[in-house]
């Protein structure tokens, strides 16, 4: 399968448009201006196609959501289909060296819809060396493991805990693994404030409020498991499950926070 990164952005203080694509390991670089006069999703097709050179893409990744809208129109034109994802590690590593900014604004965050919230959570840990045993062979309807954020390949010791949360949805778990399915999750994190709360940033920059707290003791677990997010190299976790009986499961997401 062949996988394409892109970059459809104005350039900062001038009136240039540029558009940048490579591929996952950068063997593959393209990159075109026109003013911003052509700024349009035809120019782009038209440019996909001198890069393609007779063999387009099977998926255009993209990151910025200024450059979504026309890298999808001409994606649609070319039948290629275009993937909104904040991992675009190649890409996001070439615009650096480029010196070109790839920080996104972000909304604040928004309360999650009342009829998905569950019944219960809490923090959760495993072992890097039993995270993948876990879950891997288990029945999960949804079931997000990157291989990229697999323990073994972030260098990861059997015994280092990978922190997380489970929430207990009840009735409502299958509605709510479902929706975090659509809203692409990429990491959990605290946010300490009054109250304090864990906030899922979600597909290109969306941010939502999972659940909110006052209690110092979960808070001083929450701290903990921000900690141990760091000695994770970052990995965490989401399992979504009606109850604790730990015999059915609805959703189980690997996470990283990416910039």
């Amino acid at each position: 399968m062949r996988i394409w990164q892109a970059d459809f952005y104005r350039r900062p203080q001038q009136d240039v448009w540029q558009l940048l694509i490579c591929d996952r390991d950068r063997s593959f670089q393209y990159e075109a201006t026109c003013p911003q006069s052509e700024a349009n999703s035809s120019w782009v097709a038209s440019q996909l196609q001198l890069a393609a050179g007779g063999q387009l893409p099977d998926i255009i990744q993209v990151f910025r959501p200024q450059s979504l809208g026309l890298i999808e129109q001409a994606g649609r034109s070319l039948g290629i289909n275009v993937e909104p994802t904040r991992r675009t590690f190649a890409l996001k590593q070439w615009l650096r060296e480029k010196q070109y900014p790839i920080a996104l604004d972000k909304p604040p965050p928004t309360p999650l819809p009342e009829n998905l919230w569950g019944e219960e959570w809490r923090f959760a840990t495993l072992s890097a060396g039993n995270l993948v045993e876990a879950f891997a062979e288990v029945p999960i309807p949804i079931l997000v493991m990157p291989e990229f954020l697999l323990p073994i390949n972030l260098g990861l010791a059997s015994t280092v805990p990978v922190p997380g949360v489970v929430i207990y949805g009840g009735r409502q778990s299958m509605r709510l693994a479902r929706w975090l399915q659509q809203a692409r999750p990429v990491a959990l994190s605290y946010v300490a404030g009054a109250p304090d709360g864990l906030v899922l940033e979600a597909g290109l920059v969306d941010r939502w409020i999972v659940v909110t707290f006052e209690d110092p003791e979960v808070a001083a677990a929450a701290r903990v498991y921000e900690q141990r997010k760091q000695q994770s190299h970052g990995l965490h976790f989401l399992l979504v499950q009606p109850d604790d009986s730990g015999m059915t499961f609805s959703g189980f997401w690997l996470l990283r926070a990416e910039d």
